[in-house]
């Protein structure tokens, strides 16, 4: 009886994922066509990667389609924290939508988005702990409020700030969301591997598009939206579990690692953190002659990597703590070092 429930769901997972990827590549063409129309265009400056004018926005078709699918899902799910994530993950992607269009003050940004991050913490709650590999569990207390506001507002702008070169945004999320399929799977969090399945085929539809050379650009409207729902699927998994929000920081590793330390070091500097700069570790690596593609298959890979550490971990697999705490921090301390060593990327 298992094992024919188990085939059933596994053959319309893969059914819906197919539609979905299908739905998200039209949707993608789709607005493409409108982008080039109506002139919504990414145009080079001294700090782009790209060098002709190219449309933006479509990571609007990811948003359609997880939010279709979040929709569906949501007779599956707790109603108040589906739906609060619906309102608001909508509420993010108009935003960014309208930043692609009409370019928003940053202060007007953060505003929303503030509001956004409380909205969420009131109706989902917040973390009140978190487990750390090889230390255990660090009680957080009111000070998870807090965290969590800032977790929700940092994530979603740190996707935005990692979305500068082709397939990398794109790319992470479809990693990123396979690994919170497995994990909601073995967890039976229906909503949130729906959620996950819908990231991941919408994700695969853009990159039809989006891989080296891109036609379009995913835009604020796709990655904020990607960064505020991977910022709350840790609180719809569960809203107190300190192993959610590790797991949940572990399959978006590499932005926090990149887009945070160069943040910190570009503050240490008193720069404007929020200009426009080529510093990151993925934009180094383009300046010093890697391309595109490669590139971005390296933050697909390892995001995929610290995946399968998350799945591991998460099954009590005693070589997975140590290669998470020190395996992975000194495989971006190889990377940093093999960045400074590259010739023009100052």
């Amino acid at each position: 009886m298992f094992e024919f429930s188990f085939r059933i769901t596994l053959v319309t997972s893969i059914l819906i994922f197919a539609l979905l990827t299908i739905l998200s590549a039209l949707g993608v063409w789709i607005i493409r066509q409108y982008a080039e129309r109506r002139r919504i265009m990414d145009h080079p400056n001294e700090r782009s990667s790209h060098s002709a004018p190219t449309p933006r926005g479509g990571g609007l078709a990811i948003v359609i389609v997880v939010l279709a699918a979040g929709i569906v899902a949501t007779f599956q799910a707790n109603l108040i924290h589906s739906l609060i994530y619906l309102v608001c993950g909508a509420v993010i992607a108009y935003l960014g939508w309208r930043d692609d269009v009409h370019s928003l003050s940053p202060r007007a940004r953060f505003a929303v988005q503030g509001l956004v991050a409380l909205a969420s913490v009131l109706g989902m709650g917040y973390f009140k702990s978190v487990t750390i590999p090889l230390f255990g569990q660090l009680q957080l207390g009111a000070v998870g409020f807090i965290i969590t506001l800032l977790w929700i507002v940092g994530l979603t702008n740190a996707y935005n700030f990692m979305d500068g070169i082709d397939g990398i945004a794109g790319g992470v999320a479809l990693s990123a969301a396979l690994g919170w399929m497995f994990l909601a799977a073995n967890t039976d969090q229906h909503f949130v591997y729906w959620i996950a399945l819908a990231i991941a085929a919408g994700s695969l539809g853009f990159l039809f598009h989006n891989w080296s050379p891109a036609k379009i650009f995913m835009g604020d409207a796709g990655s904020t939206f990607l960064g505020y729902t991977f910022a709350v699927l840790p609180l719809l998994s569960a809203d107190e579990g300190g192993d959610a929000l590790m797991l949940g920081t572990l399959l978006m590793w590499t932005f926090i690692m990149d887009a945070g330390i160069t943040f910190i070091r570009r503050a240490l500097k008193r720069e404007n953190v929020f200009a426009a700069h080529r510093t990151h570790v993925y934009q180094r690596l383009v300046i010093g002659g890697y391309k595109h593609a490669q590139v971005s298959a390296l933050y697909i890979l390892l995001t995929l990597l610290a995946a399968t550490l998350a799945y591991a971990w998460s099954w009590g697999q005693p070589y997975a703590p140590p290669l998470i705490i020190i395996g992975l921090p000194l495989i971006w301390l190889f990377l940093s070092r093999t960045v400074s060593r590259l010739r023009n990327v100052d």
